[in-house]
């Protein structure tokens, strides 16, 4: 029984571990998300979202399993919970590496793919009043410079100063510093935009695919410790 107990806490503690690492993730890119919504659509922010409550659901439900633990209740439905939450964390995973996969296939311009470029080149071409804030924002984070470079800036329509770029292009930073075009960053904001995306997004989308197959294993131990448990009370009773 002991052993039982000390399994069932320690996948519980497993469970809860991804559940956090889900929700701290989340937390930390959620508002970056969101700045990039101007970029790459309003998917991202959903993305921060289902992590965070995917997240969170998996740590509470992972807590009161170690409680139940602790006072010898063991369950069936907690383990159709367990199961359920396996089946989030698989869906979570492909949602995000489907959407990883439809951003490199934007990258390689394959024919009906949502084109995530043409979109950045769109908005940094416009400079609309309303984007503004959010474009610098995007430029300064990213330490990028329009959509595949400075160059951009010269056939903007809604940048005016075809002759320099806005400061925060700039190196370092200063009022004014736009005005030498030949000091602003060289990277794109599409090269920057990707890197940083491609690199969470895959490892999310893994991680959550990874850990919920290490997780079914747990929960078919657990499952089966469980019957083992109630036909020996039943034995005993018998």
């Amino acid at each position: 029984m002991c052993s039982f107990k000390c399994g069932f806490i320690f996948f519980n503690m497993v469970f809860m571990a991804s559940g956090v690492a889900l929700l701290t993730i989340g937390v930390l890119h959620k508002s970056t998300f969101q700045e990039l919504e101007e970029f790459a659509g309003k998917t991202l922010a959903k993305i921060a979202i289902v992590l965070i409550a995917v997240g969170a659901i998996i740590t509470v439900v992972s807590i009161l399993g170690c409680l139940g633990a602790f006072f010898n209740s063991y369950n069936l439905m907690f383990i159709c919970c367990l199961i359920i939450i396996i089946l989030m964390e698989i869906i979570t995973g492909a949602v995000v590496y489907t959407f990883y996969n439809k951003m490199v296939s934007a990258l390689a311009n394959i024919t009906g793919s949502v084109n995530y470029m043409d979109k950045i080149k769109r908005v940094i071409s416009e400079y609309s009043p309303e984007k503004r804030a959010a474009i610098d924002r995007i430029q300064e984070k990213f330490k990028c410079c329009g959509a595949d470079g400075p160059d951009d800036w010269a056939t903007s329509v809604g940048w005016e100063d075809h002759e320099a770029t806005p400061d925060s292009c700039c190196v370092e930073k200063g009022a004014g510093c736009g005005k030498e075009k030949d000091k602003a960053r060289k990277k794109g904001c599409i090269k920057a935009i990707n890197l940083f995306l491609g690199k969470r997004l895959q490892a999310v989308g893994v991680i959550c695919i990874c850990l919920a197959i290490a997780e079914c294993f747990g929960v078919v131990i657990v499952a089966c410790f469980s019957c083992d448990i109630k036909r020996k009370d039943y034995d005993n009773m018998s």
